[in-house]
């Protein structure tokens, strides 16, 4: 089977989750299909982040020469892979198109791709390079639908959100999940810890959260919380981007919470280990990766029941409706609380985390693979 793959996210520079979901499974995917011939799709913007491939992996780089290159290699990208002959094509992020001659596998990492437009931009600055971008997914992502044979996403409940706003049938789309990254495990170093502590100024007890995922109900649980849970200490908020909310920068003012804007991977990492609560009040999640992170770090997950948390977590952590911040108030409590239900929900993590590989998922999407190839899907 020849089987190309359009990684370019490997050669922009680029962070975030599909990043991290081609960074991962391409590797693993490559050790497993070492019978198969596989094309990976690149650019010159940035060096190639693989190296090292085996001989029957060939990088195929097209030019780059300003951003309008991404828009070109999005439609002519698959005349270089007609030219190959390939006999699947896979789009790792969310679209993407094959050629006539060849099977086309897309993954869609959660059903806001094919939502609405009006529902995609809700939320959403507002200026004209936005709405431009967002514009442009939406229309390549719905495009592409109509155009592939088979549909990868992350969970069963991502699955069947775009199967119901998609209408693509829901026995040609496969639920594949994601998987903690090798680089986390628990760091139980004091000397590393504790350079963490000061390079952040961090206290001994703190709660860990997402500053992005609705950081409001979790202020308003922390608010509801007796002062012995709270008194000495705080919540840490990450973010990646540097304009959180506004209710951040107020938790932040009056003490209870510190911001921390991108830390680096080997800090956060050590932050997972040491936080006594990983809180994740998300609105909607496709996947939910920060929940098998803080699992693998050994942090108890303090999460929503929205999306595919549940799914995830796999009775692994404390879970309540996203806008009750009473009950997120309460779940705190028992695990800030309560030593022994912290330590089960620190044992229970590790064990679901360790139930998730990217070699697994990398066997997965072979199959994928091969029943596209094998099918007569229209």
């Amino acid at each position: 089977m020849r089987v190309g793959i359009d990684a370019r996210y490997l050669s922009h520079g680029l962070v975030g989750g599909v990043h991290t979901y081609i960074a991962n499974f391409v590797p693993a995917l490559v050790e497993e299909a070492r019978q198969h011939e596989i094309y990976l799709y690149a650019d010159r913007k940035r060096p190639f982040e693989l190296q090292s491939l085996p001989e029957n992996v060939t990088v195929r780089y097209l030019p780059w020469r300003n951003s309008l290159s991404s828009i070109q290699h999005d439609f002519l990208m698959r005349r270089q892979m007609a030219a190959d002959r390939l006999d699947v094509a896979h789009f790792p992020a969310n679209y993407g198109f094959g050629p006539g001659s060849a099977r086309t596998v897309i993954t869609l990492h959660d059903v806001i791709n094919v939502l609405p437009l009006r529902e995609i931009v809700r939320g959403h600055p507002k200026n004209p390079r936005t709405l431009a971008m967002m514009s442009y997914l939406h229309f390549c992502s719905r495009l592409s639908l109509r155009r592939a044979h088979l549909l990868l996403t992350v969970s069963e409940h991502a699955r069947r959100q775009i199967g119901l706003q998609s209408g693509f049938a829901l026995d040609r789309i496969v639920s594949v999940p994601h998987a903690p990254t090798p680089d986390l495990r628990r760091v139980d170093s004091p000397t590393v810890l504790a350079e963490v502590r000061e390079r952040h100024g961090i206290g001994q007890r703190f709660v860990l959260a997402d500053a992005l995922k609705n950081p409001a109900v979790l202020v308003e649980a922390w608010r509801l919380l007796p002062s012995d849970l709270t008194e000495g200490r705080q919540i840490v908020f990450f973010s990646r981007r540097p304009d959180p909310l506004p209710i951040v920068g107020a938790a932040v003012a009056e003490g209870s919470a510190r911001l921390l804007i991108r830390p680096s991977r080997e800090d956060l990492i050590a932050l997972y280990s040491m936080a006594e609560a990983f809180a994740f009040p998300s609105w909607i999640e496709g996947f939910g990766i920060p929940v098998l992170e803080a699992m693998a770090c050994g942090a108890p997950v303090v999460a929503s029941d929205r999306g595919a948390i549940p799914e995830v977590a796999g009775g692994a952590a404390l879970l309540s409706d996203a806008e009750d911040a009473r009950a997120f108030a309460a779940n705190l409590a028992r695990v800030l609380g309560d030593p022994d239900t912290a330590r089960r929900l620190r044992e229970r993590g590790f064990s679901r985390a360790a139930e998730f590989s990217w070699r697994r998922t990398a066997q997965e999407i072979l199959r994928a693979y091969e029943r596209a190839a094998a099918s007569s899907l229209k």
